[in-house]
């Protein structure tokens, strides 16, 4: 019998699967790939933020933070349940590419998504009127922003639509509404469609006790539903201008820091009513998924908050945020045993330690980020992210979405540092990506959680995203059909069943 408290998991998000519809979906694939985790004992399965996409289809830059990526959305089985017809998915007309092309898979599935909406609709499910009245809180407007996006060609409500409506007016929103009708019943019924579908395949892993791993970006787009109906709650103006931007400041690998963009919170607004929208945020998250991952988790005992109009974060500032008071309103309306993962990386201070620890809640440790060099040139055996280093209470990776595959990181670094890697695993460089990912599943972390692409030990060109770029590489990897159906998890199951994972 496995330890029921040591688990293993995958890091895979639904786009990277393969599909015929040019970008990976909840259908088909995606049941044979909790089936591949199941055969391997894997237990976990991560994925990244589930949200719609916008400009550069970053999930970290999601168009709302409760609605689902209609783009997942299967369309086979759309037709399977009656929406669509055979000659609708015989052919899709997709060009097979090595990586997610959005541009090409909406325009490809929106037609048809549309068709299946407008079949539902002339015969609706008897369960769709009581989803939409239990998510009307956040569906009536997710559905007339959508529409809106289209409507202007742009979803830039601050600089690009008509002021009353910039406003939120309520004569403007009234006709808005009126006028757009059918269009934002169409999106309402994307929304039942993804939801739909994502919840039964959870349950299927769930059947198969594999739990998954959401994720909460800290902050929501500028260019949102969730900044342009929470005004009251960010540091936007009455013209919604952004009075201050996120981001980070200077570091050793940066010299002007990073400038995220995003807007900054009204702690103070929020505490008014207990956090009640981040309550809600958590409370829906984990809805969807077992365990949440908050990003950028230091968040919560200060944000660095950069002024309007600058360039570069260099002219930023530390303000605190409320911390432990928002951890007690999500205990308070969740329970005691939050089922959150504190992503810590990056230059983290002691009030963002005892933050975490107070709480109990497990951080992560990156085995890419474990190996410097030490005065003398050997290692540095005091790395927090060494394996003998790492407390039980983590989360250990081999790396993560903003890393490079083990593989490409490996091959990247100099003579020096790939000879002090050799000589720590005393390997070749041919075996060097699975003695980490043997590393992290023997280490002391209560989870260990591989990429997809170091379990098939693939090199640069499988990497899902470069941090402060903004390209067609980026949250595009998806894997082959082939990948998919090869055994290229045999190995990880047998360092599972090892290490009592």
């Amino acid at each position: 019998m496995r330890n029921a408290s040591r688990k293993a998991g995958v890091l895979l998000h639904p786009t990277s699967l393969p599909s015929k519809w040019g970008i990976g979906d909840l259908g088909e694939n995606a049941y044979a790939f909790v089936d591949k985790l199941e055969k391997a004992h894997v237990r976990l399965w991560q994925v990244l933020p589930l949200g719609p996409t916008g400009f550069g289809d970053s999930p970290y830059a999601s168009r709302s933070t409760f609605a689902g990526n209609e783009l997942l959305i299967s369309l086979d089985k759309l037709y399977e349940e009656g929406w669509l017809e055979l000659v609708d998915i015989l052919k899709p007309q997709v060009e097979e590419r090595e990586r997610v092309d959005y541009g090409q898979a909406r325009e490809v599935k929106t037609p048809l998504l549309r068709k299946a909406a407008k079949a539902f609709l002339a015969e609706p499910a008897e369960d769709y009127a009581s989803f939409c009245a239990e998510h009307a809180w956040w569906l009536d407007d997710y559905a007339l922003y959508q529409v809106l996006c289209d409507w202007y060609g742009d979803s830039r409500w601050f600089s690009v639509w008509d002021e009353d409506l910039r406003r939120r007016e309520p004569s403007a929103l009234a006709k808005a509404r009126a006028e757009h009708a059918e269009e934002i019943e169409l999106y309402k019924v994307y929304q039942y469609f993804f939801f739909h579908q994502w919840l039964e395949l959870k349950g299927y892993a769930n059947e198969r006790d594999i739990e998954i791993i959401g994720d909460i970006p800290i902050f929501v787009a500028p260019d949102s539903v969730d900044a342009w109906t929470n005004t009251r709650l960010l540091k936007i103006d009455d013209e919604g201008h952004q009075e201050a931007s996120s981001g980070v400041p200077p570091d050793a690998f940066s010299a002007t820091g990073q400038l995220w963009g995003n807007p900054l919170y009204r702690w103070a607004e929020h505490e008014k009513d207990g956090f009640s929208w981040w309550v809600s945020r958590l409370r829906e998250t984990l809805k969807m998924c077992d365990i949440v991952r908050i990003d950028h988790f230091r968040g919560f005992a200060a944000c660095w908050e950069v002024p309007a109009g600058e360039d570069t974060a260099m002219n930023g500032k530390w303000v605190a945020s409320p911390g432990q008071k928002l951890l007690d309103a999500f205990r308070k309306a969740l329970g005691d045993d939050l089922p959150i993962i504190a992503e810590d990386l990056g230059v983290i201070t002691p009030d963002v330690e005892k933050l975490r620890d107070d709480n109990g809640l497990p951080g992560m440790k990156i085995l890419q980020f474990a190996f410097s060099a030490a005065d003398d040139g050997e290692i540095d055996a005091t790395n927090a992210y060494l394996p003998h280093n790492v407390d039980e209470r983590s989360v250990i990776y081999t790396g993560t979405h903003d890393n490079d595959t083990t593989l490409g990181w490996y091959l990247s670094l100099d003579d020096g540092m790939k000879d002090i890697v050799r000589r720590y695993f005393e390997c070749s460089d041919e075996d060097i990506v699975y003695r980490l990912i043997r590393a992290a599943l023997s280490s002391r972390s209560r989870y260990a959680v591989i990429p997809a692409q170091d379990v098939m030990a693939l090199g640069t060109e499988a990497r899902m995203n470069v941090p402060s770029t903004c390209g067609t590489s980026n949250w595009s990897w998806k894997m082959s059909q082939g990948m998919l159906e090869d055994d290229n998890f045999g190995r990880l199951k047998y360092y599972i069943r090892m290490y009592d994972r």
